[in-house]
């Protein structure tokens, strides 16, 4: 399982922004060195946050902890399907009416990455339990052909995609420049 993402023959239409966002390393080497500590460096900073957004409509930190964990759960299980030779098209998800329906605010940041960094090394077995065939095998997501590794890669570059959302337009809100790198 030592294969990168750049060794994959093609990048799957949608998902591989979220793709290119990781370094190009092993899956497992990569499932490890983005977990969700390493994501969410500075929880600190985000707690001071509270329940502030950058404009109006937009999620609140917790939301986006929330998706992202919602997101690993769904692109495990779909990984999963395609794994054990599912035929059938998995349906997409409406992020937006998944955040809507969640209601982080009764936990605190540390509760959502305690459940992150669980959910996270599960993911990590469930990927260690695949060979590299079971690995290659593909299925259609809301209408989009994708491997099982692929999604791996996915689970890595989602939050990649998000930490940057943060650092871009929510560290302003706390009045210093926070430059933490990955």
């Amino acid at each position: 399982m030592s294969t990168k993402w750049s060794d994959m023959p093609e990048l799957p239409n949608f998902f591989d922004r979220y793709i290119r966002k990781v370094d190009d390393m092993p899956l497992m080497t990569a499932l490890r060195h983005y977990s969700p500590a390493v994501i969410l460096s500075d929880l600190s900073a985000l707690n001071s946050l509270g329940d502030q957004v950058y404009a109006p409509g937009k999620w609140t930190i917790k939301v986006i902890i929330q998706h992202m964990i919602d997101t690993e759960r769904i692109m495990t299980y779909r990984a999963l399907c395609f794994a054990r030779n599912e035929k059938g098209q998995l349906p997409g998800f409406a992020e937006d009416e998944y955040a809507a329906s969640s209601d982080p605010t009764v936990r605190t940041l540390d509760e959502l990455l305690e459940e992150w960094t669980v959910l996270r090394n599960s993911t990590l077995h469930l990927f260690a339990s695949f060979s590299d065939e079971m690995l290659q095998k593909k299925g259609n997501a809301n209408g989009i052909e994708i491997s099982v590794m692929a999604l791996g890669f996915v689970i890595c570059g989602h939050p990649i995609h998000h930490q940057q959302v943060v650092k871009e337009r929510y560290y302003p809100l706390l009045g210093s420049a926070l430059n933490t790198e990955l």
